[in-house]
């Protein structure tokens, strides 16, 4: 293949390549390759949690409901698993880096909206512009990682990728909480801001992805499926708590949205170019890690907001201090992350899976014992440790082996797949929360946690324990640990 170029604002920058014309994650870049895709990353996740720690002064601000407490975290959510795999096709189309600067410039207009929400219901509109872009965002910067950088430099570029990308998911809450307790909850959507902009100018040296583009994909039946499916769920698991799990519009919900899911996937075999191509799903390897990124995922979105919420609303803590809890754990995962890049390339990516999985499951059975009274460094702090060392484990060989497991061409499509299965486990278990805790008519959010914070951080620890199942029946090390090594 051709040397790499890039054109950015009309000017055209070099990579510096290898003989299959791809980057040295070793050279500037490389170095901007792997900043703009972490900053991309890292933006798109401080927005799905921020929230978390703002959830009392939006509370108290608007009088909200606990449903509509819900939709400013599950509108997010659902925008961006809805959208991930039209997102991965015009990535594969017209190009990785361009579809990530234009989702990184919706996300700027998201972040302006939210903070300058006049109402609850304004809110939730622009979490929804929010998630719009962050559909872009989310698979393109791992398929551009992945697609431009050499193959021996692939795992070692992932590690660092995941590591770096979860200090906005924690740091983000703690400077969010101290903005909220110093100054307004409106600043926590003005923060990433600056992030933004600093990716785009990192996108400035970064070429655009080479090799061959596939068609574009005009499925708008897929899309809507699609969208009808995942929204009708998520809408009867948000407002099934109070308004009746027999109610007319919740039971029509689910119906709609069940029928249009079951509907995808016969509707996707027989389109031409369809938004979903049921080949990826032909690997095993694909199969079960997808299947296990939902339930791991899902268990890590549910778990993240009830212990945020639990801490705050049970234990008493500040949002800054609330923010500041868990950064332990991204500690940890810094530590490890690049590391277990590493150990997939020699053992493979099943048994650091597993034991990560199964860490972070112990660490979710660990804090379910949260109680008004329980200490930071007696029981919080543990368990934050523990969980930074599973998903430090189980994250970078989970990534690898999923994007192993198809071609160069497919980066796209694979990473918008494994990232909507993401998604959509972080979105259902999100939405199961008003269930696990007990939500009903005229609940509280603090009343509901008092009975139920317990039962549901044991709901979403067994989710793991299922992640870790699926995982070591099922994926083989064998393929991606020789993807890893070529």
């Amino acid at each position: 293949m051709s040397t790499l170029t890039a054109r950015f604002s009309g000017r055209q920058s070099h990579a510096v390549v290898d003989d299959d014309s791809l980057v040295r994650l070793r050279s500037s870049v490389g170095v901007a390759v792997i900043a703009a895709t972490v900053l991309a990353s890292g933006v798109a996740s401080y927005d799905a949690y921020v929230v978390n720690v703002a959830v009392p002064a939006i509370d108290r601000r608007f009088g909200a409901s606990v449903e509509a407490i819900q939709w400013t975290l599950t509108t997010y959510l659902l925008s961006v698993a809805a959208l991930l795999l039209v997102a991965g096709a015009l990535a594969d189309h017209f190009g990785r880096r361009r579809v990530l600067a234009a989702g990184l410039g919706v996300m700027f207009l998201g972040s302006i909206l939210c903070a300058a929400a006049p109402s609850i219901s304004a809110l939730i509109g622009a979490r929804a512009v929010q998630g719009i872009g962050a559909a872009l965002v989310v698979p393109t910067s791992l398929a551009l990682l992945n697609g431009t950088l050499r193959d021996s430099d692939r795992a070692r570029g992932i590690g660092i990728w995941a590591g770096l990308s979860t200090l906005a998911t924690t740091v983000g809450p703690y400077a969010g909480g101290w903005l909220i307790d110093h100054a307004s909850w409106r600043w926590v959507f003005l923060l990433n801001l600056p992030l933004i902009a600093f990716g785009l100018l990192a996108l400035r040296r970064v070429p655009e992805t080479s090799g061959e583009r596939r068609s574009l994909s005009l499925d708008a039946l897929g899309a809507l499926l699609g969208v009808v499916g995942l929204g009708g769920l998520i809408y009867a698991l948000t407002e099934g708590a109070t308004a009746g799990w027999a109610s007319g519009r919740i039971v029509v919900s689910f119906v709609v949205g069940g029928v249009a899911l079951v509907a995808l996937v016969p509707a996707e075999r027989h389109r031409r170019a369809p938004m979903l191509r049921l080949s990826l799903f032909g690997s095993r390897q694909f199969d079960a890690i997808n299947v296990a990124t939902i339930l791991f995922y899902g268990a890590l979105a549910a778990a993240g907001y009830l212990i945020v919420v639990e801490l705050e609303l049970g234990l008493g803590y500040t949002a800054t201090q609330a923010g500041a809890a868990l950064i332990p754990v991204t500690i940890v995962f810094l530590i490890l992350a690049p590391f277990s890049g590493a150990l997939v390339t020699r053992i493979g990516p099943r048994w650091p899976m597993v034991a990560g999985i199964l860490l972070v499951g112990a660490s979710q059975l660990w804090l379910a014992q949260l109680h008004a009274g329980s200490s930071y460094p007696g029981a919080v702090l543990p368990a934050a440790l523990v969980r930074g060392l599973g998903l430090g484990l189980a994250v970078t060989p989970l990534t690898a082996a999923v994007l192993a497991a198809v071609g160069d061409s497919d980066l796209g499509e694979a990473s918008a797949i494994n990232d909507a299965a993401a998604r959509v486990g972080g979105v259902i278990a999100v939405a199961l929360v008003p269930l696990l805790i007990g939500v009903g008519a005229g609940s509280t959010l603090a009343g509901s946690l008092a009975g139920g914070y317990h039962r549901a951080m044991i709901a979403v620890g067994g989710l793991c324990i299922a992640a870790a199942v699926v995982s070591w029946l099922f994926v083989s090390d064998e393929r991606a640990t020789a993807a890893a090594a070529s």
